[in-house]
């Protein structure tokens, strides 16, 4: 990368109390960043403003710029204010964002309108919820967007433009907070942040030093939580959609082994309601084959072949979403698409994961014929990943992680034996200490997975974790489901709501007709979740009790029908209340 292009690896912030001044601490000699508090302009300058006994400043280090966000009245920047080292990859440093930091300028907002101010603090709001997003890292000399084979397949002229235009976009996770520094040509100043999980081991086998490291960049472009964020767009993009690359490097060679998981490409959605398991409903069925060819027709074009695993149940809702998944890709199938359902619970049920190996027999074909990539010690290419398996199952979290770290596994193996560390019939399982320090790389990358979507680690991770299912392991995948119910129905709401902000998903826009935002009180006041899960637990308790006492008396049917009212409509209270967006439809749009 040429310097000029350099990130800056070092940052001082100045706050004073009318700006914001980032200073370079690398050693380099390149101008400081100026931002207004009052309208958050920018623009370079040689050095940092005089302090006097009037402008005392704040003085910290900052570790990146990750953005700006316009609002209603104010501009937010916001930068990375505690990271650590985790890792390299290919050889440079990576970093795992621990903190971030909303920095307002909006000292234009003390001049307007009250019920804009109203509004612009309700959206500050979703700003501190955007600041505790999980599992963002970064590098100042790597592109993290893109695969190493990818890497190695950029040409001469793209390898020395700024990280951030050499990015792919579908993983730039700070992609839209970018534009606003893009517009003032700050190269040196724009930090590509990728979210996902980095994980990495070494260890020794024989007298051979083996490199394992797990990454696994999200897509950005149907990115949320997971009940508000299910299936596809009208443009095929899919939720959950993540690539996961495993890479082993040993004794100057690299390989490179791809996989992708994403939720079925069609739209669908699970409505939140307060019910454990909200229906699945299909919408615009009559689309479905047209959304999924659009998704595997971008597959095809940035990986080659696509082998699409379905993991979900052949009967009951999940069924009819797989019924209507497979029916879709009758229109799609051919040389470079196949799709193969594989019925996870009924082959594997909750304990019997070994049986993964009935998967792998319908697959080996695939997976040696697209093989995975590889580099010699003098950085040229042997041999390159021709196509991928897409796995899914409803949330693309548990069942998924499973599959993939079995498939990974396969691949590990295949690759060592090709690089001559293994012995033709020698596997992972035949060294403790490899074999267990793999199982939790692959663990700790379903949890951070998991987390990001569901907001709870990897139900089944005891297996991938230990290879065996475990009481203790059943016992939290409970405790796990119950946090998921909870998460779902009163706090995933507005994390969406700060998703679709912080990534452009929807612009901030004052419209003539702008509803003011409903003042809450009376009931709504108290709809929170302990409160109207404990109306809705007594309530069902008392209905209990005057089905069972009713027999032939009509007054005890009656108060349990009255009971059962109650907690139905405490329950559709608190539905109602469960998004800030939707108390006042008129204040965003969407983004074109």
């Amino acid at each position: 990368m040429e310097p000029r292009h350099k990130l800056h690896s070092g940052l001082r912030l100045w706050e004073f109390p009318d700006q914001y001044v980032i200073e370079p601490t690398d050693g380099s000699s390149a101008p400081c960043l100026d931002i207004s508090r009052l309208d958050g302009s920018m623009k370079l300058i040689g050095q940092v403003a005089e302090c006097n006994s009037l402008r005392v400043p704040k003085i910290r280090s900052i570790f990146g710029v990750v953005g700006m966000l316009k609002l209603l009245a104010g501009s937010y920047l916001v930068v990375v204010s505690e990271s650590e080292s985790v890792g390299s990859f290919l050889g440079h440093p990576i970093f795992k964002i621990n903190s971030l930091s909303v920095l307002p300028c909006d000292h234009s907002l003390k001049n307007s309108p009250d019920e804009q101010k109203k509004m612009e603090t309700d959206f500050s709001k979703l700003l501190s919820v955007a600041e505790k997003t999980t599992g963002l890292y970064f590098s100042y000399g790597m592109n993290l967007t893109l695969s190493a084979q990818r890497l190695h397949d950029l040409g001469d002229e793209s390898k020395s433009l700024p990280l951030w235009r050499q990015a792919e976009p579908r993983f730039l996770w700070n992609n839209y907070m970018l534009e606003l520094l893009i517009d003032n040509k700050l190269d040196q100043f724009l930090l590509p942040v990728i979210q996902g999980s980095f994980h990495s081991f070494q260890t020794a086998i024989g007298k051979d030093i083996v490199d394992v490291t797990l990454i696994a960049r999200r897509c950005t472009r149907r990115n949320g939580t997971r009940m508000w964020r299910r299936g596809a767009d009208p443009d095929g993009y899919v939720a959950n959609f993540v690539e996961t690359e495993q890479i082993v490097h040993m004794n100057g060679y690299t390989s490179s082994f791809v996989q992708v998981r994403g939720s079925m490409p069609f739209m669908w959605e699970q409505i939140v309601d307060l019910t454990y398991k909200p229906k699945f409903e299909i919408v615009k069925p009559e689309e479905a084959a047209r959304v999924a060819e659009r998704h595997f027709l971008d597959l095809r074009k940035k990986y080659g072949s696509v082998l699409a695993v379905d993991l979900v149940n052949k009967h009951g809702g999940e069924g009819r979403l797989s019924e209507k998944f497979a029916g879709a890709m009758q229109h799609i199938t051919g040389d470079d698409a196949r799709y193969l359902h594989f019925d996870f619970h009924r082959i594997c049920g909750h304990i019997h994961f070994e049986r993964l190996a009935i998967l792998y027999e319908q697959i080996e074909d695939f997976l040696e014929k697209n093989g995975y990539f590889l580099l010699n010690e003098k950085s040229e290419k042997m041999k390159e990943q021709l196509g991928i398996v897409r796995t899914n199952c409803i949330d693309c979290l548990d069942r998924t992680n499973v599959t993939q770290s079995m498939i990974g596994r396969k691949m590990l193996e295949l690759q060592l034996k090709r690089l001559g560390v293994f012995g033709a019939e020698e596997a992972i399982s035949s060294h403790l200490n490899f074999d267990e320090r793999y199982k939790i790389l692959w663990a700790n990358h379903g949890d951070d997975i998991s987390i990001q979507y569901s907001g709870t680690p990897a139900l089944k991770g005891d297996f991938v974790r230990y290879g065996q299912r475990t009481v203790q392991g059943v016992v939290k995948d409970g405790w796990n489901a119950l946090a998921r119910y909870y998460l779902n129905n009163f706090a995933d709401g507005t994390k969406q709501d700060a998703i679709d902000l912080v990534q452009g998903h929807y612009i901030v826009a004052v419209s003539r007709d702008m509803a003011p935002v409903p003042r809450k009180g009376g009931l709504e006041a108290v709809a929170n979740f302990p409160v109207a899960v404990s109306v809705v637990l007594i309530s069902l308790w008392f209905a209990t009790m005057s089905v069972k006492r009713a027999g032939r008396d009509y007054r005890h049917l009656f108060f349990s029908l009255v009971w059962l009212s109650i907690s139905v409509a405490v329950a559709a209270l608190v539905r109602a209340n469960g998004r800030i967006f939707c108390n006042r439809p008129r204040l965003h749009k969407p983004r074109s």
